[in-house]
C-alpha cells in the first residue's frame, strides 16, 4: 500500500518556550494552580491579533475542556490560534448552538457552567515510570534512505512521550515543569484531556477551506471534529466522495517516489519501519481513492499549519480516535 506524507519543516512557533528558557514571571504563570483556577470569562471573544509571548493558562484550561467534550483543538499549547477557533465551532456544532466560533456567554455556560458536578482539574500530577522510558530512540533522521535502516521509528524522549499521550505541545509540558530531567520517578505536571469518543460513524467530512474532519452518526448528528491538514495547492487532496477501505494501526511507510513524491536524493522504493514518529504516524485510514487515506503525524504541532501531499493529516491521537469509529464502507466525502 503506498501513502501520502508530509515534508519535515521547522518547529511552528518561533516564540516557543525551550526546556530552560521560560524565565520565573513565565514558570509563575503556568503553574498548575494558575491553570486550574484560570477563568475562561477572561478570554476575549475573539481571537487577538497577536499571539502573546507565553502560553496562557485561561488558555490551557479551555483547551483541554474543548478536548473532554469531543471538539479537539490539536494541540494543547496555551495559545489562542486557529485550531482554538474551530474547536469552539465545532463544539457549537456538536452542541446544537449558533456556530461562529466565538466565546460568548452561551457557549462558555454549556461549556462549563452548567455542569451540576465540580469538573476534574486539567493539570494534575503524573509520576512517570520505567515503561515511559522504554524503546526510545535516539534521534529520527529527516532522511528517508535513513529512517528505512531502523527498527522502529519511536519516540525520543521521555518527554515526547508523554507529551502525546497527553495530548500537549511539548514546549508546553516543559514549561510546565521547569527544570525537570523527566527521569523515571519524577512527578511532573501534565493535562488531563477526555477519553476517547466513542460511536459509531455512517459518514466522514473533510473540510479543505476549514481545516477540518467531522465524523457524523447514523442519525446525521456530528460525532466528533478535528482540526486537520488537507493537501496543499501544489498537491491538492482528492475531490468528491469515497469510502474507507480498512485501518492499519502502526503502520510501516512504503515510499515510491515515482507514486508518491520525490524526498531529498532518494530514488529507489523504500519500507520504513513502523512507529509514532513514522511518516503517517501511529495509524492509517486507507480510502478507495488509490494512495490516499486519513492517517496521523510525527508533528502534531503542524496540523493545519503546513501542507500535506494530498492525504488528510491529523495528530496520532485524533486519528487514532476516529479509526475506532469507522469501518469499511464509510463514506468520506471532501468538501470546499
Amino acid at each position: 500500500m503506498f501513502m501520502k506524507n508530509m515534508v519535515f519543516l521547522p518547529a511552528f512557533l518561533a516564540a516557543s518556550l525551550a526546556s530552560g528558557a521560560c524565565g520565573a514571571a513565565g514558570a509563575e504563570e503556568l503553574r498548575p494552580e494558575a491553570v486550574n483556577k484560570a477563568s475562561l470569562a477572561s478570554i476575549p471573544s475573539e481571537r487577538p491579533p497577536k499571539t502573546p509571548p507565553r502560553p496562557e493558562p485561561a488558555i490551557v484550561r479551555l483547551q483541554v475542556l474543548l478536548d473532554r467534550a469531543g471538539a479537539s483543538p490539536g494541540v494543547i499549547d496555551g495559545y489562542y490560534g486557529e485550531n482554538v477557533t474551530k474547536a469552539i465551532a465545532g463544539f457549537e456544532a456538536l452542541h446544537d448552538l449558533p456556530v461562529d466560533g466565538k466565546l460568548d456567554p452561551e457557549f462558555l455556560g454549556r461549556l462549563s457552567g452548567d455542569k451540576p458536578v465540580i469538573e476534574p482539574p486539567v493539570i494534575e500530577p503524573y509520576v512517570i515510570s520505567e515503561e515511559d522510558a522504554r524503546d526510545l530512540v535516539e534521534r529520527i533522521p529527516e532522511d528517508y534512505s535513513e529512517q528505512a535502516e531502523m527498527k522502529h521509528l519511536g519516540y525520543t524522549s521521555v518527554a515526547e512521550r508523554l507529551s502525546e499521550r497527553f495530548h500537549m505541545d511539548i514546549d508546553l509540558l516543559k514549561a510546565l515543569n521547569p527544570g525537570s530531567a523527566f527521569a523515571v520517578g519524577d512527578t511532573v505536571s501534565v493535562a488531563m484531556p477526555g477519553g476517547a469518543k466513542e460511536g459509531k460513524a455512517k459518514r466522514i467530512e473533510a473540510r479543505r477551506r476549514g481545516g477540518q474532519v467531522l465524523a457524523f452518526a447514523e442519525d446525521g448528528s456530528p460525532l466528533a471534529v478535528y482540526p486537520a491538514t488537507i493537501g496543499s495547492d501544489e498537491t491538492p487532496s482528492p475531490s468528491g466522495t469515497h469510502k474507507v477501505k480498512g485501518v492499519a494501526r502502526m503502520p510501516p511507510y512504503v515510499y515510491n517516489p515515482k507514486v508518491n513524491f520525490k524526498q531529498g536524493d532518494n530514488s529507489e522504493i523504500l519500507t520504513l519501519p513502523k512507529g509514532p514518529n513514522g511518516p503517517v504516524g501511529t495509524v492509517w485510514i486507507d480510502l478507495t481513492k488509490p494512495t490516499y487515506g486519513i492517517h496521523g503525524t510525527p508533528e502534531p504541532s503542524h496540523i493545519d499549519k503546513f501542507g500535506s501531499h494530498g492525504c488528510v493529516r491529523l495528530t496520532n491521537w485524533d486519528a487514532e480516535e476516529l479509526a475506532a469509529m469507522v469501518k469499511p464502507g464509510v463514506i468520506v466525502e471532501f468538501t470546499d
